[in-house]
């Protein structure tokens, strides 16, 4: 794969409902785990998720937000999130091809970007990164999370999450994990 290609992520959905596993995998359910776990605060006011896929992670965020706003290119996938999440209201499903707009219309205080970073070029990733920045209330928390494996994908997980931190610019590291399988990094925006 080249880019983040919407017509990958539509041919890759109708093929297989769940491509990654998020429902079964013990790597997923301990990489959510680690995720929810790594969040500063125990409640946010608005929180958006970039590339929700079918909705597992989505729905464990739910319990941590008052709104969140959760995207993907893929309307297959945003179909299945549709069905798990239909008792969330608060929860609002968009389907947007990143960096593309229509999700950034909200301010945010916890942006989460699991498994979806290394889909893009570097110029992509800074475009994205710099609307991310605009979108972030002060003092919002963003969270990266990403398979440290080898990919096809434009860039790797390391280079991916190094680019997005140089990009973003003024963004305070608040703490970072690893291991052997990810890494996870937390950034809180300056007041």
């Amino acid at each position: 794969m080249n880019a983040y290609d919407h017509d990958y992520f539509e041919a890759l959905y109708r093929r297989e409902a769940d491509p990654w596993q998020f429902e079964t995998s013990a790597y997923e359910q301990a990489k959510y785990a680690a995720t929810l776990a790594c969040l500063p605060r125990a409640h946010y006011r608005h929180g958006l998720e970039l590339g929700c896929s079918i909705g597992v992670l989505s729905e464990k965020l739910a319990s941590r937000v008052s709104a969140l706003t959760a995207i993907d290119t893929s309307s297959d996938a945003l179909d299945r999130a549709r069905q798990r999440l239909c008792r969330q209201a608060h929860v609002e499903l968009l389907h947007a091809h990143l960096p593309a707009g229509g999700w950034n219309r909200n301010r945010y205080d916890l942006i989460v970007a699991s498994e979806v970073l290394y889909y893009f070029t570097t110029p992509v990733l800074q475009r994205l990164a710099r609307k991310l920045c605009d979108c972030a209330l002060p003092g919002a928390d963003i969270v990266a999370v990403h398979w440290l494996g080898p990919t096809d994908y434009p860039l790797t997980a390391q280079a991916a999450v190094d680019r997005l931190e140089r990009a973003f610019g003024g963004l305070r590291p608040m703490s970072r994990q690893r291991t052997d399988c990810y890494r996870l990094d937390v950034w809180r925006k300056s007041t």
